[in-house]
C-alpha cells in the first residue's frame, strides 16, 4: 500500500484531497494528467448564507464549481425548483451557475426574496451549495412625532430617546447638531447602545435645541434624522435670583443648591439580568448609571477573571467589549458604579451558545476499484448538533442504494468501491443556531498506468556521488514499478540499489560501469508502459598541486600555484579570491592559467588567497596564507615627509586644459613617489581643496582638464613612503568660460513617499559643474509600459520634485536633465522609479504549525499575491506569544515576539518556546510603508518537556532518628508532574559517601518526615521533579540528626481573634517563643487566588488595625514573625459589615431642622397677615411701589457692579423701553405678552391683579402652562423666563 499524503495545488485546475485511509491514492500535480482524469463536481464560490442586497442593484448570487467533465447548474427556491427561463428578469452566466436578477430594468428585489440553493451535476455525482437566503436591505423614514421641550434641573439625570426606524440591516446610530458636528461625549453624556443619549447628570452648559439623532444606513448609503430634541437646564443660581428680583425684602422664598446624589443605574434596570451569546461572536454588555458626581464603572467577573488579551472597555468603561467568546466565558458579570456618596451593581447573567463548528470536516476520496475507505463528519456545538447525510443533493436515507456503503452515524464506510460508486455526500450539522454543510466526493478511478518522466532524459553525475533517477508515474489500480539496466538487462535488485515509493531509483555511490541506459516499467491490471533513461559518470575535478604557504618581503613578488585536473567532457572555471572576498582591482595582480602572481607587494596584501574550480556538476577548492615583512632596516637614516613643492606656473592655457609645473622640495632620504594636485574654486567654493589628479614622482608638469565657468587655483603635495607634505603655495588664479552643462544629475531615484506621489530626488551638481550661470533642471516623467508621452517641468537648483497623483505602486521611466544660460545638458539616461508604496492588502493564508519538540515549531504559509503588497516585498513578520501555560492554567502578561523573514519565504522556525504551553501566532507581509494585516491567529500547543528543579528544597526539626524536608514546587513545571524522587546517603567523617536510598513521592506533597536515621550522622539529599516525559534536574542539600534530644523551646502564634466593622479590622493574637520578634499580617479576599498583601507590625505588639477594606467581603488572615522562616499562625476568616446606604445626614430628617421649620412658617404666616391688615387700611399702593414689585424684569437696568436686578430712577421713566422687551408702551401687564407671572410657578399666586396692582387669589398648586407653537424668537430669554421652562 501507498503512504497516505495530502495533495494540493493552487495552479492546478483540479484538487485531490485525500482522507485518512492509507489505500487512497496519491495523484500527481501534473497539469496534463489533471486535466484527463474525470472528477465529481466541487462547489468553488458561492454566495453567504445571510445575504442582503441592495433593492437597486441587480442581484448577483454566486455559484461556481469545477469537475471533469464540466458541471451543469439549476437552482431551487423555497424548497422548489427554480425555472429562470420563465423568468426574463433573471439570466445565468455562461458555464457558471452564478444568477444575475435584474433590478435596474424594471424588476423589483422585494419579489426575489426566498432562500436559494444551486446544484452542480456531472456523471460523476452532484454538489450542492448552502441556503442563501436573499434579503433586500431597507432604510425606513423616521415615524413623524411631536417632540416635547425636555425641562429639566441641574445635576438631574437625563435620557434621550433616539429609537431608530427598523431596517436591514440596523443602522449605525449618532448624535450631532445642526452644524453637523458630533455632540461631545464623556463619562457624563455617553451614547448607549440602543442608541439612546444619555447624561448622568445635566448641567447648564447642556442647554441647547438641537440634539440630532442621525440613522446611518450603510448598505443604501442612506442617513436618517430625527427631529431636534430641546434641552433646558435650569440653574440653582439663576433661578433663585429670578425668584429674588419678583418677590419683596420681606418674602422668604429659594431653591434648594444641587445636591449630590448616590449612583443609580439608568440601563439596565433592576439589579439582574440574563444575556445570550453565541461563540466566536463580540460580546458587549453595557451599564450607565445616574448621580453626582458622576460615577465610575468598573466591571468584574463573579468566581473568575476578565479574559486578558481579549477584554476591551469602551465607552467610558460604561461598555464591555470581550472578542471571540467562547463556552468558558459564561458566568456572572457584575458592573458597579461607584461615587463618593456610595455604589451600586447590576449583574448580567451571561449564557454563551455555539452555532455547529467543524471538528472534522468530511474530505475527498480518491479510490481504485476494490479499495475501501472512510468519509468522516464531526461537528460540536451548543446545543450539540445534529448529523446528518445526503448523497448527490439528496437524503442518503432515499438516495439510490450502494452496496458498498454503510452510514453509521457521522461516519460513512466505504467497502470494496466500484466506478458507480463515485458520487458527492453532503453532510449537514446543525442546531436551532445554525447549521454547516460541507461537500466531499468519492471518485473511483480505473486508469492504465501513465509515466510521467520525459523519455531520454540524461542524468550526470560525479564519480562516487549517489544519482537519483526519476520515474514519476501515476495509474489506478496503483501500478507496480519496476527497473531494468540496458534494453534486454534483468530486473534490478540488490543493496547496491535504493527503490523510492515515488518510483525514483536511486544509486548511493554511482560508478563508472553505472553509466548507460537505464529503463523503467509501470503495470497494473489495466496495462503496461515503459520509459527509457540516460546516466553518465563523469570523473571528479581536483587540485593536484595547491597553492602554498608564503613568506614575501615588502616590494617583492610572489606567486601561488593551482594546477587542476578535469574530466574531458566538462568545462572548468578557476576563481582565485582574497580573505574570502573578490581579488582587489589592480593591476599587480595578474591571473594566468594555473596560477596567481602579485607584484611590487606591499603590507595590505598579506591575508589568505583562495583557488575556486567550478564545473556544472562540482566544485573545489584550496588555500594558501601570504605573510608580508619589511626588507632589513638600514641604520644611521633618518627618513621624513618630503617638503612641500614651490614655485607653481601656469602655462598653456586653454578653454578646457592648461599645462601646471612646479619644482619639487627635499624628498628627506625616502623617494618621492607621487605628487597629489588639488584645485580650489574661488567662484562657487572659495576655501575648499578639491582633488584633481595624481601624477608619478618623477614627473614635474601635467595636463590638467578643466570646467567652464571656474575660477581655479592649484597646489601640489608631494608623497613619499613616509608621508603627505605640506600644501605648496597656490598658483595664480585663471578663470574659465561659460558653457552649456557636460553632464547630468547622479543618483537619479523615484521613490514615493505616499501611495499617490512620485518623489524624484537626485545628487544636483556642484558649483563647477554648472558650467554657468543659471543653472537649472528639467525634470521628465512618463509611466512605464503605458504608451503615455513625457511630462516635464523645469525646476530651479533643487534636489527634488513631487509628483501627485500617481497610481498606487507602478514603475514610472524618470529623467532629470541639467540648464543653464547657456543651453542644455547632454541627454540623460532614463532610470526607473515606482510610485509610493501602500500597506499590503491581504494576509497569508493557509498558515500551518508544525510542532518539531517542546521547544522549538516550524510555521508555514502560502506566500500572498504579488499585487495585493502594493510595494516591494520585503519579506514576513511571524507575530506569536504564549498564552498560556498548560500546567499551571494561569495567564500572564502577554510578550509578543516577531520573527522576520527576508524575501518571499513560505516558513519559518520558531525556536525557544516554553515546553507544554499553548500559543498563538500570525503572519503578515511587509513593505517598504509597513506591515499588511495578520492573518487568523493560529493556536498550537507544545509538549511536556522535563521540569526545572524544585523551588527549594528545607531541612528542618532534625532529632536523633528523623528529619523534616519540605519543598517548593518547579518554578517551571513544563507539563504534568508525576512525581518527585528523593535519594539521599549518609557522608561519613572521612567524607566518605554510604549507601544510596531512593524514594518516588506523589507530585501532591509538599514535606516529608524521614524516620528510621542514624543519629548524629550526615546526609547529602539529591531532589528532583518529574513528569511523563523524564526527570528534571536536581537540588541538593545536607543535613545532620541530632546527638542528643533536647526539647527545644519552638515559637508559635495561636489565638488569632478579629473584630471587624465595615471597612477596617482589628486583628489580635497570642504569642509564646523569644522575645524580640518582629511580626507582619497578611491578608487577603477569601477565595481569591491573588498573593497575600503583607503590613508590618511596629514593635512587639500583638495587635494591628488593618483599614481601607471593602465593606461586605469575606477575607482571610494570618499573623507571622520575621526571621523564622516558614512560621506563621493559621488562617482565620472575617467578614467586613455592610456598606451603609449614605453616611451624609439627611438634614430633612432631623428633629432641629423640622422645628426650625415650622418657626419660619408661623413668621410668614404672621407678616402675611400684617400686610393684609396694613393693605385694607392703607388703600391702594403708589405707582412707583407697583411699578417696583410688578415691572417686567426684563427692562430693568442691571446693576454694574454684580449683574443684579436695580431700580427705576426718575430719570429712567420716560425714557424708551430696551429692544426687546415685551411690556407693552402702558406698562399694563398682559398674560400672553409676559412669561413673568407667578402663575406659571408652582407655588405662584393663582389668581389676577387688580386695578391698583395688588393681587387677589392664595398659594396654590402647579398651573400646567399650553406649549407654545410657533413661537420662535432671536432675543436672549430673560431670567424669568429660564425659570418659567422650570416647571
Amino acid at each position: 500500500m501507498m503512504k497516505k499524503k495530502s495533495i494540493s495545488a493552487s495552479k492546478a485546475s483540479l484538487v485531490f484531497f485525500l482522507c485518512q485511509m492509507i489505500s487512497a491514492l496519491d495523484v500527481p500535480l501534473d497539469s496534463k494528467l489533471l486535466e484527463e482524469l474525470s472528477q465529481p463536481p466541487t462547489i468553488t464560490q458561492q454566495s453567504p448564507k445571510d445575504y442582503i442586497v441592495d433593492p437597486r442593484e441587480n442581484i448577483v448570487i454566486q455559484c461556481e464549481a469545477k469537475g471533469k467533465p464540466p458541471p451543469s447548474f439549476s437552482w431551487t427556491r423555497n424548497g422548489t425548483h427554480f425555472d429562470i427561463d420563465k423568468d426574463e428578469q433573471v439570466t445565468m452566466k455562461p458555464n457558471s451557475g452564478t444568477l444575475v436578477i435584474n433590478i435596474m430594468n424594471g424588476g423589483k428585489a422585494e419579489a426575489y426574496e426566498g432562500v436559494y440553493q444551486c446544484t452542480a451535476r456531472n456523471e460523476r455525482g452532484a454538489a450542492i451549495s448552502n441556503n442563501i437566503v436573499i434579503r433586500p436591505s431597507r432604510s425606513p423614514l423616521w415615524t413623524k412625532e411631536k417632540l416635547e421641550p425636555n425641562q429639566v434641573r441641574e445635576g438631574d439625570s437625563l435620557v434621550l430617546h433616539c429609537r431608530p426606524p427598523v431596517g436591514l440591516p440596523p443602522p449605525i446610530i449618532f448624535w450631532m447638531d445642526n452644524a453637523f458636528q458630533r455632540l461631545p461625549q464623556s463619562e457624563r453624556v455617553s451614547q448607549g447602545l440602543n442608541g439612546d443619549l444619555y447624561f448622568s447628570n445635566v448641567q447648564p452648559e447642556d442647554t441647547r435645541e438641537d440634539y440630532i439623532c442621525y440613522a446611518r444606513f450603510n448598505h443604501t448609503q442612506t442617513i436618517q434624522q430625527k427631529q431636534p430634541i430641546s434641552v433646558k437646564v435650569f440653574s440653582m443660581d439663576s433661578l433663585n435670583d429670578t425668584i429674588a428680583a419678583n418677590l419683596s425684602d420681606t418674602d422668604i422664598y429659594g431653591a434648594k443648591p444641587v445636591t449630590e446624589r448616590p449612583p443609580i443605574l439608568l440601563t439596565p434596570t433592576g439589579t439582574t439580568s440574563n444575556k445570550v451569546e453565541l461563540r466566536g461572536n463580540v460580546l458587549l454588555l453595557e451599564c450607565i448609571a445616574a448621580g453626582l458626581p458622576t460615577p465610575v464603572i468598573r466591571w468584574i467577573k463573579e468566581g473568575g477573571e476578565l479574559p486578558a488579551n481579549r477584554t476591551f472597555f469602551e465607552n467610558f468603561k460604561k461598555t464591555l467589549k470581550i472578542i471571540d467568546v467562547s463556552e468558558a466565558d459564561s458566568g456572572n458579570y457584575k458592573c458597579i458604579a461607584r461615587n463618593i456618596l456610595g455604589s451600586t451593581h447590576h449583574v448580567i447573567s451571561v449564557t454563551v451558545k455555539a452555532a455547529p463548528y467543524w471538528i472534522t470536516a468530511p474530505r475527498n476520496l480518491v479510490l481504485s476499484p476494490g479499495e475501501d475507505g472512510t468519509l468522516i463528519c464531526r461537528a460540536n456545538g451548543n446545543p450539540k448538533p445534529s448529523i446528518s447525510w445526503l448523497a448527490n443533493g439528496v437524503p442518503i436515507a432515499i438516495a439510490p442504494e450502494d452496496p458498498s456503503r454503510k452510514v453509521d452515524g457521522d461516519t460513512i464506510i466505504f467497502s470494496a468501491v466500484q466506478e458507480r460508486s463515485s458520487a458527492v455526500y453532503q453532510c449537514n450539522a446543525s442546531n436551532e443556531y445554525g447549521y454547516l454543510l460541507a461537500n466531499a466526493f468519492v471518485n473511483v478511478l480505473a486508469e492504465p498506468p501513465r509515466i510521467l518522466t520525459p523519455a531520454n532524459k540524461l542524468y550526470q553525475v560525479i564519480l562516487d556521488s549517489p544519482a537519483l533517477i526519476d520515474c514519476a508515474y501515476f495509474g489506478s489500480p496503483k501500478p507496480e514499478i519496476e527497473w531494468f539496466k540496458g534494453v534486454k538487462g534483468s530486473i534490478l535488485r540488490g543493496n547496491e540499489y535504493v527503490f523510492h515509493d515515488n518510483g525514483t531509483l536511486e544509486i548511493p555511490a554511482a560508478q563508472k560501469d553505472s553509466t548507460g541506459t537505464y529503463t523503467c516499467v509501470a503495470r497494473n491490471e489495466l496495462g503496461k508502459i515503459q520509459n527509457e533513461v540516460q546516466l553518465e559518470v563523469k570523473d571528479p575535478t581536483m587540485i593536484i598541486k595547491q597553492p602554498e604557504y608564503k613568506v614575501i618581503q615588502r616590494y617583492g613578488h610572489v606567486s601561488f600555484e593551482c594546477i587542476i585536473k578535469h574530466d574531458s567532457t566538462l568545462i572548468p572555471t578557476v576563481i582565485w579570491l582574497k580573505d574570502n572576498d573578490e581579488l582587489p582591482d589592480d593591476e599587480r595582480f595578474l591571473v594566468g592559467k594555473d596560477n596567481l602572481t602579485i607584484m611590487n607587494v606591499t603590507d595590505k596584501d598579506d591575508g589568505t588567497y583562495t583557488c575556486i574550480v567550478n564545473t556544472t556538476l562540482d566544485s573545489v577548492s584550496a588555500s594558501a596564507v601570504l605573510t608580508v615583512v619589511a626588507a632589513p632596516p638600514t641604520p644611521a637614516i633618518i627618513y621624513a615627509r618630503p617638503n612641500p613643492p614651490f614655485d607653481l606656473e601656469l602655462t598653456g592655457q586653454l578653454e578646457r586644459s592648461i599645462e601646471l609645473s612646479w619644482i619639487p622640495g627635499d624628498e628627506n632620504n625616502s623617494p618621492i613617489t607621487s605628487f597629489v594636485i588639488e584645485y580650489e574654486d574661488g567662484l562657487h567654493e572659495p576655501g575648499v581643496w578639491h582633488y584633481q589628479t595624481e601624477v608619478p614622482g618623477s614627473q614635474t608638469t601635467v595636463q590638467l582638464k578643466l570646467s567652464p565657468y571656474v575660477n581655479y587655483s592649484f597646489r601640489v603635495i608631494a608623497v613619499n613612503e613616509i608621508g603627505r607634505s605640506q600644501p605648496s603655495e597656490p598658483s595664480e588664479q585663471y578663470l574659465t568660460k561659460s558653457a552649456n552643462p557636460d553632464e547630468n544629475p547622479s543618483n537619479v531615484q523615484g521613490i514615493g513617499s505616499e501611495p499617490d506621489n512620485l518623489v524624484i530626488t537626485w545628487e544636483s551638481l556642484k558649483g563647477f559643474q554648472s558650467n554657468g550661470p543659471g543653472l537649472q533642471y528639467k525634470v521628465s516623467w512618463r509611466q512605464k509600459d503605458v504608451d503615455d508621452e513625457w511630462t516635464s517641468v523645469v525646476v530651479a537648483n533643487v534636489s527634488k520634485y513631487i509628483v501627485s497623483g500617481t497610481p498606487t505602486f507602478v514603475p514610472y521611466e524618470i529623467k532629470v536633465q541639467a540648464l543653464n544660460d547657456l543651453g542644455y545638458a547632454p541627454e540623460p539616461s532614463e532610470v526607473i522609479g515606482h510610485s509610493g508604496e501602500d500597506l499590503p492588502m491581504v494576509a497569508p493564508g493557509n498558515v500551518q504549525v508544525h510542532v518539531i519538540n517542546s521547544t522549538l515549531a516550524k510555521v508555514h504559509w502560502d506566500p500572498v499575491p504579488l499585487k495585493s503588497v502594493r510595494g516591494h516585498l520585503q519579506g514576513y513578520k511571524v507575530y506569536y506569544w504564549k498564552v498560556q501555560s498548560l500546567s499551571r492554567r494561569s495567564k500572564r502578561h502577554i510578550e509578543k515576539k516577531i520573527l522576520t523573514f527576508r524575501g518571499n519565504k513560505t516558513f519559518g522556525m520558531l525556536p525557544g518556546l516554553e515546553p507544554y504551553s499553548s500559543y498563538k501566532l500570525n503572519v503578515r507581509v511587509v513593505n517598504g510603508k509597513g506591515e499588511g494585516p495578520a492573518s487568523p491567529d493560529k493556536v498550537f500547543k507544545t509538549p511536556e518537556g522535563v521540569p526545572s528543579s524544585p523551588s527549594f528544597l528545607k531541612i528542618t526539626n532534625p532529632t536523633l532518628d528523623s528529619l523534616t524536608l519540605e519543598w517548593g514546587s518547579p518554578t517551571h513545571p513544563n507539563g504534568v508532574l508525576i512525581s518527585y524522587i528523593l535519594k539521599f546517603q549518609p557522608i561519613n567523617n572521612t567524607h566518605e559517601l554510604g549507601p544510596l536510598v531512593e524514594i518516588r513521592i506523589p507530585a501532591n506533597e509538599s514535606s516529608l518526615i524521614l524516620k528510621n536515621l542514624n543519629y548524629s550522622t550526615r546526609y547529602k539529599f539529591y531532589f528532583n521533579a518529574q513528569t511523563s516525559v523524564g526527570s528534571g534536574s536536581q537540588i541538593t542539600e545536607e543535613a545532620v540528626t541530632i546527638m542528643d534530644e533536647v526539647q527545644p523551646l519552638y515559637p508559635r502564634i495561636r489565638n488569632v481573634t478579629t473584630a471587624a466593622a465595615e471597612t477596617y479590622a482589628n486583628i489580635s493574637w497570642e504569642y509564646e517563643g523569644p522575645d524580640h520578634a518582629n511580626f507582619y499580617v497578611e491578608y487577603g479576599v477569601a477565595g481569591s487566588k491573588e498573593d497575600w498583601k503583607k503590613e508590618i507590625v511596629n514593635g512587639s505588639r500583638s495587635f494591628f488595625v488593618l483599614k481601607g477594606l471593602t465593606p461586605g467581603t469575606a477575607y482571610k488572615v494570618r499573623v507571622g514573625a520575621e526571621g523564622l522562616s516558614g512560621f506563621r499562625s493559621s488562617e482565620d476568616v472575617f467578614e467586613t459589615g455592610p456598606a451603609m446606604a449614605s453616611r451624609q445626614v439627611d438634614i430633612a430628617t432631623q428633629g432641629w431642622f423640622i422645628g426650625l421649620m415650622c418657626a419660619v412658617a408661623l413668621l410668614i404666616l404672621i407678616l402675611l397677615i400684617v400686610c393684609f391688615i396694613r393693605r385694607n387700611k392703607g388703600g391702594k399702593y403708589p405707582v412707583k411701589e407697583k411699578e417696583d414689585a410688578h415691572a417686567d424684569p426684563e427692562i430693568q437696568p442691571m446693576k454694574e457692579d454684580d449683574g443684579t436686578f436695580g431700580e427705576y430712577s426718575d430719570a429712567e421713566d420716560h425714557k424708551p423701553l430696551k429692544k426687546g422687551s415685551r411690556t407693552p408702551s402702558d406698562r399694563t401687564v398682559k398674560k400672553e405678552d409676559s412669561d413673568d407671572s407667578l402663575v406659571d410657578y408652582g407655588e405662584g399666586v393663582n389668581g389676577q391683579f387688580n386695578e391698583d396692582g395688588s393681587f387677589i387669589g392664595q398659594y396654590s398648586g402647579k398651573k400646567e402652562k399650553e406649549p407654545a407653537e410657533g413661537n420662535e424668537s432671536s432675543e436672549a430669554p430673560s431670567p424669568v423666563n429660564a425659570m418659567n421652562s422650570f416647571v
